[in-house]
Order: C-alpha cells, then structure tokens, then sequence
C-alpha cells in the first residue's frame, strides 16, 4: 500500500524528486493515511507528527487523477483531522503548499495566517521554493467526519423554521398573460397587483395615491388618479413635441446612418415611442415611469455625443424644459394642505 501511495505521489506531485518522495512515505517517524477503492490504493495523506508541539506537518497530499473531483479529497482531509486530533492530541496541522495546492487547502479550512507560535515550527518543518505555509486550527469539540451531516441538518432546521415564518417556500404558478401577445407598440393591458397569486399572502399593501396633486388644466380635480395623471402626460408630450429642440428625438435613430449608435446607447427611446407609451393609456403607471423614459432618451443622446455638438446641447435644453414643466404641473404643498399625505 505504502508503495502503491508513493507511485501516486510522484506521478501526481511531478516536482518532487521521486527519491524524497520515496524517503518520507517509507520513513518510520511520518505516518500515512490511505484512500481504499475496491482494494486499490488512488489516493493519501503522508505527514509527520511533532508530539511535543501537538502539531502535525503534511509532506503530500494527492489522489489518482481518474478519482479526483469526487469528493475524495475533502473527506481523507476530515478523517485525517479527526484521527490526529483524537489520538494523537493534535492541535494544529502545517503545511508548505505549492501554487496547485493553496485552493485546494483554503476549501479544507486552512489558512495562510499562521498564529501558531514560530517556535513551535521553525526549524522543524521543510520548506519548500516557491511554496505557501498554511494552518489549520484543529477542535476536539468538531466532528470532522460528521461535519458534512451536521450542516445539513442545521441546513435543514434552519429552513423548516423559514417556512414556519414566512410562505418563501410556496411556488406559485407563472403569469400566463405575458404568454399572449402583446398589443399595439408592444404595450401589454397591466394586471392589478392584487390579482398577483401570493403577493397580499407576502405582506404586500397597495401603495396609494402619490403624495402630490396636479395643478395643469384639464386634469379634472388635481388627484393624482390613473386617468388625471394620463391626461397630465399628455399635455406634457404635447408641449415637448412643440418644442423647438425636439427635432433630433422625435423618432429613432437610424442605424444605416449612424451604424454604430446601438453599440454604444443599450437601452434606446424616443418620442415617437415614449407617445405610443402614453397613448396606450395602460403603460405609465407613474408619473416616476413616464419622466424616467425622458431622462434615459436625454442621458443617450449626451452618452453618444460629444458636449460641443448641437444634439448635445438640444438634449440639455430640452431636458431643462421638461423638468420645468413637470415641476409646475405639481404641488406638494396643496397635497399636504388637502390631506393627501396623511399623517406622519
């Protein structure tokens, strides 16, 4: 077996010179722990223990090649934690760790901040060029061979407390109307939150009315209702198609023109699609949505034009425009003066 091991390792670890590999693994003062398969030795650990340190320095550390990503490594890794320190009182393990091996190390729980005391392992360890001392702290109180059944059962416990708490684990059916098609411009008719299945068992509340009213004409008693605030959207298209910075936004770019605008601009708008949004009635939820589609078309055309150019400068008058209508189109203080705020 011993022998069987030591080909493992050198074919495994090509670094080493075949003749110290030989002189460890035969060597009466390191002990080795070997992975048994059907009888056949693929894979193990050598290492030589320092009893008056309680410390365990591993020299090799290999499975065969055709056995490896199989688990095989971590378990001899927590049998060989769990033999050294309930027989042989150890309390830290060593190693010197070459490039191949500091993963693999780091996964077993051992680190590269070594707080064990210099004392205890200068001079007595090898080391290695190029290589990486590493530590693992080793606990009486751990298992490590019951360590992987211990966190599935706390895994375990933890999500059977979840699921007492919250209805997380429930799986609802998926929204067969986003399998329809859509309507005109690609707008899809809204589905009332409510209808949502398990939104209302999640906790959700409807948000209520925005906390502003509507001063613009024609937009009946100023609440912010779904109706009021389309109407309110629509004279702000209105206004902005009228005005005249608008000409470089009131359709798409073309991309035989510019060919490569939609490398650059990932997310594209327009007018002309910002008022087929509107007037589908059932696209704009928010006064939030509508203004974020006139920020985003603003924010690309100053992404893909530089700032001297005059579609730079369109965008940045523009915008200011924009903003100044929606500003004057509400008031907060009405809002508060009517209640529409609540209490606070």
């Amino acid at each position: 077996w011993l022998v069987a091991l030591k080909n493992i390792f050198s074919k495994q670890l090509p670094n080493m010179p075949k003749e110290y590999i030989v002189r460890l693994v035969l060597d009466p003062r390191h002990h080795s722990m070997i992975v048994l398969k059907n009888s056949a030795v693929i894979g193990g650990i050598t290492y030589r223990p320092f009893w008056r340190q309680a410390m365990g320095e591993i020299a090799f550390c290999a499975v065969s090649a055709n056995e490896q990503v199989k688990g095989y490594g971590t378990r001899l890794m927590n049998h060989l934690k769990e033999y050294v320190c309930d027989k042989e009182a150890m309390t830290h393990l060593i190693t010197f760790a070459d490039n191949n091996a500091v993963g693999y190390f780091q996964k077993q729980g051992f680190t590269k901040d070594v707080m064990m005391e210099r004392e205890k392992w200068v001079g007595y360890i090898k080391e290695y060029d190029g290589g990486t001392i590493m530590e693992c702290h080793l606990s009486a109180q751990v298992s490590y061979t019951e360590f992987p059944a211990m966190i599935r059962k706390q895994r375990a416990a933890v999500d059977a407390k979840v699921r007492e708490l919250s209805n997380a684990h429930v799986v609802y059916p998926g929204l067969v109307h986003f399998s329809a098609p859509a309507g005109p411009g690609g707008v899809r008719k809204p589905i009332p939150a409510e209808h949502i299945p398990g939104l209302q068992e999640a906790g959700w509340e409807p948000p209520g009315l925005p906390r502003y009213r509507l001063l613009h004409p024609n937009c009946g008693d100023g609440t912010p209702s779904y109706d009021n605030l389309n109407k309110f959207m629509r004279a702000l298209v209105n206004l902005t198609t009228n005005h005249a910075d608008v000409w470089p936004f009131l359709e798409a770019v073309s991309a035989e023109e510019v060919p490569d605008y939609y490398d650059v601009v990932k997310d594209p708008i327009s007018m002309e699609v910002i008022n087929a949004r509107v007037d589908s009635g059932e696209y704009y939820a928010t006064l939030e949505m509508f203004a974020a589609d006139h920020r985003l078309m603003f924010n690309n055309c100053r992404l893909y034009n530089a700032p001297d150019t005059v579609f730079f400068k369109c965008a940045t008058r523009l915008e200011g425009f924009f903003e100044a209508k929606v500003a004057q189109g509400i008031s907060w203080k009405q809002a508060r003066d009517r209640g529409v705020l609540g209490d606070r």
